[in-house]
């Protein structure tokens, strides 16, 4: 395996129109059990929808968000974007933290710093 220890997700897109969503969560899990660090930050005023606890429809988005949080993957919810659509920090399902923007412009900077990998979807 290479150098990258930490790996860094971005989930920008809508949750229930695009495979997004799906694709970031099964890079968590993979990534996760791989034994490296993983950060799922959520993003934009449609990314941060994934945080919000209570979501209902298909798939059930809710139990895979809590499953990575229970394999210790951290989540991380933008501030600012969930801000512009009116989402609060009690709101969100339990475990995930909510962070100020400029935190999230600091994430990438470290992890490009450190060579580790970064993906934005």
């Amino acid at each position: 395996m290479s150098g990258v220890t930490k790996v860094l997700l971005f989930l920008k897109n809508m949750v229930y129109e695009s495979t997004s969503p799906n694709e970031i969560l099964r890079f968590a899990k993979y990534y996760r059990k791989k034994g490296l660090d993983v950060v799922l930050v959520l993003w934009g005023p449609m990314g941060v929808i994934l945080g919000k606890k209570g979501k209902t429809g298909t798939p059930a988005y809710d139990e895979r968000v809590k499953e990575c949080i229970e394999m210790g993957i951290k989540i991380k919810c933008c501030e600012l974007a969930s801000s512009m659509v009116g989402l609060e920090n009690d709101e969100l399902i339990e475990g995930i933290e909510m962070i100020q923007s400029f935190e999230v412009a600091d994430l990438m900077l470290e992890y490009c710093d450190e060579g580790q990998l970064v993906i934005n979807l």
